[in-house]
């Protein structure tokens, strides 16, 4: 338990250092008096056999965790893979999705190849990965950024971020006030977050026993090979689970939803 707790606060710690609205997103729950649970992160990687979802996996089997459940994207060219803690009962649920590199371009498949190259050969094997954040270029360009852009949002934030908690979602199912999937949005809007609104800002319904939305990732300035331009960081996700016909909490996920979710990184102008 404690490795576990030290594992997601290291990755909470990195999490919102790189993104400052997350905090910002946190402290307004906590103020108004609810307990913010985590439902579940997520991160991003490529179908590499070195960084794979297996490989990154493995450092939370490591803590404790096993395999769930596992999903195809086929739109945007993506596999994951959820997992759950064993014991501990409102442990984080974990979910890993990899980017399919052959259904792309050459020059898409060449630079992911590039930057794997670059990774150190041990780090995969270490914990520290989860944080390692883009260990292949100091300064990305930004050219290369929108040419993987074009093909795959994905992959464009993978190259500028790389191993990093691509999210972490606020459990509504365990707020006190805000406690539906619309009075949690609502508080968002009155915030002045911005809803991923893609496929409606309610993703899933309360029959399929799994609600979801999400923030836009918040634009931030980087500095590129080109010099400084504005590109969306992480965001926050909002879960409402639901109890299944034996009562039980759903702990799954559900594809077309988390198809659109993944929207909330893409590139869009204030």
């Amino acid at each position: 338990m404690k490795k576990t707790n030290e594992l997601f606060q290291s990755l909470w710690v990195d999490y919102a250092t790189r993104n400052p609205e997350a905090k910002r997103v946190y402290d307004l729950f906590v103020r108004e008096g609810e307990e913010v649970i985590n439902d579940h992160i997520a991160f991003r990687t490529v179908n590499n056999s070195s960084i794979n979802v297996d490989v990154l996996a493995q450092h939370f089997i490591n803590v404790g965790y096993e395999f769930k459940g596992e999903y195809q994207f086929e739109q945007k060219h993506l596999f994951a893979k959820h997992f759950e803690h064993k014991t501990m009962k409102d442990a984080p649920r974990v979910f890993i999705s990899q980017l399919k590199t052959e259904d792309f371009s050459e020059f898409l498949q060449a630079k992911v190849a590039e930057i794997v190259a670059k990774i150190p050969a041990d780090l995969p094997l270490k914990s520290e990965i989860l944080t390692a954040g883009n260990v292949w270029e100091e300064k990305p360009s930004y050219e290369v950024y929108n040419k993987l852009r074009e093909e795959s949002e994905y992959a464009a934030w993978f190259y500028l971020y790389g191993f990093t908690v691509n999210h972490f979602t606020v459990s509504v199912t365990h707020l006190k006030k805000l406690n539906s999937m619309e009075k949690t949005n609502q508080f968002l809007k009155d915030n002045g977050f911005l809803m991923n609104d893609s496929g409606g800002e309610i993703k899933g319904t309360p029959e399929e026993l799994l609600e979801q939305s999400s923030i836009k990732a918040n634009m931030k300035r980087m500095q590129f090979q080109e010099g400084e331009f504005e590109v969306p960081v992480s965001y926050y996700e909002f879960a409402m689970r639901y109890l299944d016909a034996d009562g039980k909490l759903y702990s799954g996920f559900i594809a077309k939803s988390a198809d659109k979710i993944f929207e909330s990184t893409d590139f869009y102008k204030k």
